[in-house]
């Protein structure tokens, strides 16, 4: 596989009902998706602002929370809170319908990931799982902590191979992480500045990669990053607004 990485920013947008959003895709005619990368979405809400029920197939979604809460509902009867530091994943499948509203008059931040459903899945019966911060394993290194949202250490599983990380580095302190054969993702930095593979990348930016061995990553500042990488389906994904065929 050809090495090839790049650097791309973050669009800002409205989303729902009037989340702001930073999106590094898709963004039309720009980035529209990432396979099996679908939607990445760094938002913001407050009261009585977020996604009112609306509809999904054909895909799975993770919503990750830094601060604030979440609530969701939906037509499968589950009816649960996702507080600051835990996620809630639902597998959108054959179609189910669902809301995602703030708990609290706080502010609410995050990221919402989308994975694409290989297309022998993309009709399997829809489920939702929540798992809390106390259940998201996490790592110590020198300098730093990795929470591990998806991977051989964490209770939230998917249809698809994925490692999805929250990271904070202190300055002047490094990781390196490997990367799986076939695997590709990105680096997006929340927080700071950054050297990957000698490469700088700063707030809102995200470093893309494939066909590399592994990572290594300098935290030039106090830094916060989620990385995220997959093995892609080599399938079209064909995204109409909340559906992807």
């Amino acid at each position: 596989m050809e090495n090839n990485t790049f650097i791309k920013s973050v669009v800002e947008m409205s989303e729902g009902d009037g989340v702001d959003v930073h999106r590094l895709f898709p963004v039309s005619s720009k980035m529209m998706n990432y396979d099996p990368f679908v939607l990445w979405d760094n938002f913001n809400l407050g009261p009585e602002r977020g996604f009112p029920t609306h509809p999904h197939r054909g895909f799975e979604a993770i919503t990750y929370m830094f601060t604030g809460s979440i609530e969701h509902k939906d037509n499968l009867g589950n009816h649960s809170t996702v507080t600051s530091g835990g996620a809630q994943r639902f597998t959108a499948g054959r179609g189910l319908e669902h809301s995602e509203m703030p708990d609290s008059k706080e502010m609410s931040n995050g990221i919402q990931l989308w994975i694409n459903l290989a297309k022998n899945k993309k009709s399997i019966e829809p489920c939702y799982q929540q798992v809390d911060k106390e259940n998201i394993p996490i790592v110590n290194v020198e300098g730093g902590t990795i929470r591990v949202i998806v991977g051989d250490e964490s209770p939230l599983k998917l249809h698809t191979a994925v490692r999805y990380l929250d990271v904070y580095l202190d300055a002047g302190t490094s990781i390196t992480e490997k990367v799986p054969d076939d695997f590709r993702g990105f680096i997006y930095l929340l927080q700071g500045q950054v050297k990957i593979n000698n490469e700088m990348v700063k707030e809102k930016y995200a470093f893309f990669f494939e066909g590399i061995a592994k990572l290594n990553i300098e935290s030039v500042s106090q830094s916060h990053f989620m990385l995220c990488m997959g093995k892609p389906h080599r399938e079209p994904i064909k995204q109409y607004g909340p559906y992807v065929d």
